[in-house]
């Protein structure tokens, strides 16, 4: 497999580290499978003959132009986490050759990819209309905005969808080399996995701090801390829509346009992010944090847990 990795200006240096690490190691150890898959043939590509990165590094590119033959255009995310900053980036003119050779590529019909914040590159291309994809949980609110027609689910860890397959976070450059490994091979992506010591995470619920989304939104941000204050009783939609002075159609719609999600359900995530905090900081019981976050019964909890964070109880308080 020829796969294409678009080093630019500005590229996240562990992003473009880890992509091209993984498939190194995967090609070292095709060897070790009683059936190899093919190699994985990978080509750093750029504007120009040398690229200085994120961190001021600079890199050997060859020609775009080895693009048209390619089987996958891996384009690493930009360094860049300003939500600002970032949106004026990938859609300046700087970028312009770089947002064209995506679309070129994808509309060729070849599979593109990308993580955190170079899913925003591929929604600016127009690659991502229409299809669901993952980007970094925390610039989550900025993306929905920006992207409508964007199926967004920063609960995803990597999404795949009609041959553009974006990852999550920073790190999620690993988990998206992995997952082009992984459509080849899963036996070894697997073996991969355990060398290089990657936990499998399909999930980003784990890491993301609910607070950091709600600040996005005035309303948001106030509905959070109003839930955070009555998290030990039975919160009621109508009583904090009142409290905050809207109705609660209002709160809904906010909520939703703002994190994607209903105001239940973040309500459950501070549950849990406190349920979390609680087990690994204190003692206390099971059923004495279920109550102290608003359920009558540890069982609920536990359920609720283990969907949210794909882990049980006895694993957060052993951490």
């Amino acid at each position: 497999m020829d796969v294409s990795v678009l080093v630019y200006d500005g590229v996240f240096d562990s992003g473009l580290c880890a992509a091209l690490d993984v498939l190194d190691a995967a090609n070292a150890m095709r060897g070790e499978l009683p059936q190899p898959p093919p190699a994985w043939n990978v080509t750093k590509i750029g504007f120009r003959r040398q690229v200085r990165t994120g961190a001021g590094h600079l890199v050997t590119t060859e020609p775009v132009a080895a693009a048209a033959a390619t089987d996958l255009l891996l384009a690493p995310a930009l360094a860049e986490r300003r939500p600002d900053a970032l949106l004026d980036r990938v859609s300046s003119s700087t970028m312009a050759a770089a947002r064209e050779l995506v679309a070129d590529v994808r509309g060729r019909g070849t599979p593109v990819a990308s993580a955190c914040t170079g899913s925003f590159l591929l929604a600016e291309s127009g690659v991502l209309d229409g299809r669901q994809a993952t980007t970094t949980w925390w610039l989550a609110p900025v993306f929905r905005k920006r992207y409508p027609a964007v199926v967004l689910d920063e609960s995803r860890m990597v999404t795949t969808s009609d041959g553009v397959t974006t990852a999550g976070a920073a790190f999620g450059h690993v988990d998206l080399a992995l997952a082009v490994v992984r459509m080849t091979s899963p036996a070894l992506a697997d073996l991969v996995a355990r060398y290089l010591v990657v936990d499998e995470r399909p999930s980003q619920s784990a890491y993301t701090i609910p607070s950091a989304l709600a600040q996005s939104d005035p309303l948001v941000a106030a509905f959070e801390r109003w839930a955070r204050l009555h998290l030990d009783e039975p919160i009621g939609l109508a009583d904090a829509a009142r409290s905050l002075g809207v109705s609660e159609r209002t709160l809904q719609r906010t909520v939703r346009r703002v994190l994607g999600t209903t105001p239940v359900r973040f309500v459950q995530d501070l549950r849990v992010e406190q349920a979390t905090h609680l087990l690994r900081t204190t003692d206390l019981s099971l059923d004495s944090i279920a109550r102290k976050v608003g359920y009558e019964h540890a069982n609920t909890l536990r359920i609720l847990l283990r969907e949210r964070t794909g882990t049980t109880a006895g694993t957060l308080r052993a951490r």
